[in-house]
C-alpha cells in the first residue's frame, strides 16, 4: 500500500494572480502543505499538480524528497474545474492501487502541520472509515436567510462553554482510497471520519488579506514555520 499525497495548484486563480507561488512568511504558499506532506511519516509520496510553469519551477526549488510535479491536463485548470477532476486524471492516468491512500491536500490551508497528517490517518483507521476529513469546531450561532435559528434555541441560548457547537470543513486535508474515488468520483464516501484541527487553522487563503492574518497565526502558534531563511533566496524571482 501506497500513501499519496496530492496537492492541485492552478495557475490562473482570478482573486490573486499566481496565488499558490505568493510568498507567505517567506516561502511560496504551495511550500508549506509540501513541507507537511514531505515531513508526515505515513507519506510515500507529494504530488504538487499545476498546469503553471512558473509554479512548476518555484516546486522543483523545493528540495523536498517526496516531492514530485505533475503537469495537469488545461482542461481540468479552468475557473470552472472541479478538484475532483484533476484528481480522476492523475489516478487515471498513474499505476497506483486500489488499496492505496490518497491524500487531498490543499494548497489554501497552510497551517496544516506533518502531525496532523500522521494523526488524521490513525483516526480513520481507528474509526474503521472509507474516508476522513479534517475540520475545526465553530460555536458561532449560525441563522437561516429567513430568520430561522439552525444551530441553537434562542429562547434559551447557550454559554459559549456549554456549547458543544458544530463541525466545520477547514478544506486542509481529506483520505480515501483510490478504489473509492474512482468509484464514487468524490473526495469522501462511505463511512466518514471526522478529524478535529485547532480552531485557528479554519483561515483559508482566498483574499489578499488572508495572507496577512495566517502571517500572524504561524508566527503564534509555530516557531517552526520561521526556520527557512536558508530557502527564502530562492523564491526572489516569485514575488
Amino acid at each position: 500500500m501506497t500513501n499519496i499525497a496530492f496537492i492541485p495548484v492552478r495557475g490562473g486563480s482570478k482573486s490573486i494572480p499566481l496565488k499558490n507561488i505568493k510568498p507567505l512568511n517567506g516561502m511560496p504558499l504551495v511550500y508549506w502543505t509540501a513541507k507537511a506532506a514531505n515531513d508526515a511519516a505515513c507519506i510515500d509520496k507529494v504530488v504538487i499538480a499545476t498546469d503553471s510553469p512558473e509554479i512548476k519551477k518555484a516546486a522543483i526549488n523545493f528540495n523536498l524528497p517526496k516531492v514530485e510535479i505533475y503537469d495537469r491536463d488545461k482542461k481540468n485548470a479552468q475557473d470552472t474545474s472541479s478538484t475532483e477532476s484533476v484528481m480522476l486524471e492523475y489516478i487515471n492516468k498513474s499505476s497506483l492501487n486500489d488499496s492505496d491512500y490518497f491524500f487531498l491536500i490543499q494548497a489554501t490551508s497552510p497551517l496544516l502541520r506533518h502531525n496532523d497528517i500522521e494523526n488524521m490517518l490513525k483516526k480513520l483507521k481507528e474509526d474503521r472509515a472509507d474516508s476522513a476529513l479534517s475540520c475545526v469546531r465553530t460555536k458561532r450561532f449560525y441563522w437561516s436567510e429567513n430568520g430561522t435559528a439552525l444551530n441553537y434555541n434562542y429562547q434559551n441560548r447557550p454559554r459559549r462553554q456549554d456549547f458543544k457547537g458544530l463541525m466545520m470543513e477547514n478544506g486542509a486535508c481529506y483520505i480515501n482510497s483510490v478504489a473509492n474515488i474512482k468509484q464514487n468520483k468524490n473526495r469522501l464516501s462511505g463511512k466518514i471520519s471526522v478529524y478535529e484541527m485547532p480552531e485557528y487553522t479554519a483561515t483559508e487563503i482566498d483574499e489578499p488579506d488572508d495572507f496577512l492574518i495566517i502571517e500572524k497565526l504561524m508566527n503564534k502558534y509555530h516557531s517552526s514555520f520561521n526556520n527557512h531563511s536558508d530557502k527564502k533566496q530562492n523564491i526572489k524571482a516569485f514575488q
